[in-house]
C-alpha cells in the first residue's frame, strides 16, 4: 500500500519516538514535498472552551503532533456543511471555515461524534516518512470515519491493527513494555 491523502499510518509497537509511541496518524496532506497529518489517539486533559474565548463547548482536543502546538486544526464527518471543508476521503473532511464550526459548536449542531480537534500537528519533509517506511516504522492502512469518530482513543491503536487482520492482529497484543510481562 503507498501513501497519500486520507491513508493513515500507524506506529509499530517498537518505534522508539515518544512522540509517536502507539499512534495512529492521519496523512490530510501528502505530496513531494512532505506530508502534514494528525494523531488520531492522543487526547488531551483540555477542552476546546479552555483554549478559545466565545467557544461554550467541552469538546476535547487532541495531540496532532509535535509541530506547533499553539495551532488548532480539525477533521470532520460533516462534509460540505462546512464551508472550505477538504475532502480526504472515505467520509472525513479536514479544515474549513471555523467561524462557522464556532456558530454550529455554540448552538449545539456539532457534537464529538462529528468533529475531532487538535492542538498542533505532525509534519515531514519531502522524502523523510518515505525514509521511516522503510526503516519499518510505521504500517499504512486505509481508515473510515465511523472508525475515527466511534472509537475511544485510549482503544484506537489496537482496534485499529485488530481491524486489519492477521499478522497486524498478533501486533494489537503487543505489550506497551516488553519488559514487564
Amino acid at each position: 500500500m503507498s501513501l497519500s491523502k486520507g491513508k493513515i499510518i500507524i506506529a509499530e509497537p517498537f518505534l522508539g519516538d515518544k512522540n509517536f509511541e502507539r499512534s495512529v496518524v492521519l496523512l490530510c496532506e501528502y505530496n513531494k514535498q512532505g506530508a502534514f497529518g494528525l494523531v488520531l489517539n492522543q487526547l488531551t486533559n483540555l477542552k476546546l472552551d479552555d483554549v478559545m474565548e466565545n467557544v461554550y463547548s467541552e469538546l476535547p482536543l487532541y495531540l496532532g503532533g509535535p509541530v506547533e502546538q499553539n495551532t488548532l486544526h480539525f477533521i470532520h464527518r460533516l462534509g460540505n456543511e462546512i464551508d472550505g471543508a477538504v475532502d480526504i476521503g472515505n467520509g472525513v473532511f479536514w479544515s474549513g471555515d471555523f467561524k462557522q464550526v464556532k456558530t454550529l459548536v455554540n448552538i449545539g449542531k456539532i457534537s464529538e461524534d462529528d468533529i475531532r480537534l487538535f492542538i498542533g500537528y505532525s509534519g515531514w519533509s519531502g522524502g523523510q516518512l518515505e525514509k521511516e517506511l522503510k526503516q519499518n516504522s510505521w504500517i499504512i492502512s486505509d481508515i473510515d470515519a465511523s472508525l475515527i469518530f466511534e472509537t475511544p482513543s485510549k482503544n484506537f491503536w489496537r482496534e485499529v491493527l485488530k481491524r486489519m487482520g492477521g499478522q497486524y492482529k498478533v501486533l494489537s497484543n503487543y505489550p506497551t513494555d516488553p519488559r514487564l510481562n
